[in-house]
């Protein structure tokens, strides 16, 4: 069982609660805090472990076995975080290095995968633990490994107990299962060292973490060619990453006809996203995009402007003529057509009282 004392890091869980008392409060969640471990299979130009730390999504530190140290891996660390931290960091990665290296021969092994064709494949076996602050002041924590990409084991820090997902993992539940107090350490750890933490990261990187920006939202359309519109909400410019994109048709929200692209980075510190939905123009108008952001007092809507009728007619002439005209203005013997001073003379409005 991999041991708690791997995990946590060294400063006294009290010692964090004193400073966080001196400290304002983060504004209001949800914040998270997590790390990804993996041990991928040694020889194979890769590093045999990797560990990643996040802070509501952004990455802020990472270790490999290539490298044997803890780096930053975003700004506000930097300045906040003395060498001290880092090296206790190092050490706490380290100290799974072995564990993680052994968890692999001994899945090897259990799932008869030691020779032949699956001796010679990449295996990872993967760790996921971490916490969440929500916007009430209540908390939440997780802890799971995988194996191959496939879901192994999971910690239910209420009972103490573990989810198994196979044959295999039955094995490793009932091992972890008989040795309580390591389930108790990792409890208390995702319950309050984890929380503390998370607070603390959130305090020193507040200008960055904690920072709000506005989402700026565009309405659009393209026609499908089969009489239906897809109507496009795209919202870019936001900070941070949660939000929520919706399409309201006559004030009333359609999530099952809302088809959501995924929130991803723009590349600016901002996040960026779309929804979609496929409409018949000629049924109902009424759409509506609706926006809900931490940085927003009140929802954002901004609705879908169809074009008018007239406007689609004043397009479809202007795009004849534009095909008329080299035709027309052609000076020549038996040109019936208008002179071209005579077409320039026309106006919309007589182009369009014409049809």
């Amino acid at each position: 069982m991999f041991s708690v004392r791997h995990l946590a890091c060294p400063l006294p869980h009290r010692r964090v609660t004193l400073l966080l008392l001196l400290l304002p409060p983060p504004h209001p969640g949800p914040h998270s805090l997590r790390y990804f471990y993996t041990g991928v299979t040694a020889g194979v130009g890769l590093p045999e472990f990797i560990a990643v730390g996040y802070v509501d999504r952004e990455e802020f530190i990472e270790y490999d076995s290539a490298r044997q140290r803890s780096e930053p891996r975003a700004d506000w660390p930097v300045g906040t975080l003395d060498a001290q931290y880092w090296e206790r960091e190092t050490q706490k990665f380290q100290g799974w290095e072995p564990s993680f290296r052994a968890g692999l021969n001994i899945l090897y092994e259990r799932y008869n995968q030691s020779g032949g064709e699956w001796g010679s494949r990449i295996h990872t076996w993967q760790c996921m633990y971490g916490c969440d602050l929500r916007g009430d002041g209540t908390t939440d924590g997780f802890f799971q490994f995988g194996y191959d990409g496939r879901d192994f084991v999971s910690f239910d820090k209420n009972t103490l107990t573990w989810t198994a997902a196979d044959a295999a993992a039955q094995v490793t539940k009932k091992k972890w299962e008989a040795e309580q107090g390591p389930s108790q350490s990792w409890k208390n750890y995702l319950e309050q060292i984890c929380i503390d933490w998370l607070k603390k990261y959130l305090l020193y990187g507040k200008d960055t973490l904690q920072r709000t920006e506005q989402p700026q939202v565009q309405v659009s359309d393209r026609p499908n060619g089969d009489g239906l519109t897809t109507l496009s909400c795209r919202v870019h410019g936001f900070y941070p990453r949660d939000i929520t994109v919706v399409w309201l048709r006559k004030g009333e929200a359609v999530p099952q006809e809302t088809i959501r692209w995924g929130v991803v980075p723009s590349g600016d510190g901002t996040y960026q996203t779309r929804a979609t939905i496929e409409i018949d123009p000629s049924k109902e108008t009424d759409y509506t995009c609706r926006v809900e952001h931490l940085s927003l007092a009140e929802d954002l809507r901004v609705p879908w402007e169809p074009k008018s009728s007239v406007m689609l007619i004043v397009g479809v002439v202007i795009a004849v003529l534009l095909v008329l005209i080299p035709v027309s203005v052609v000076p020549g013997p038996g040109n019936d057509g208008l002179p071209w001073a005579g077409w320039a003379q026309l106006s919309v409005t007589d182009l369009v009282s014409a049809v």
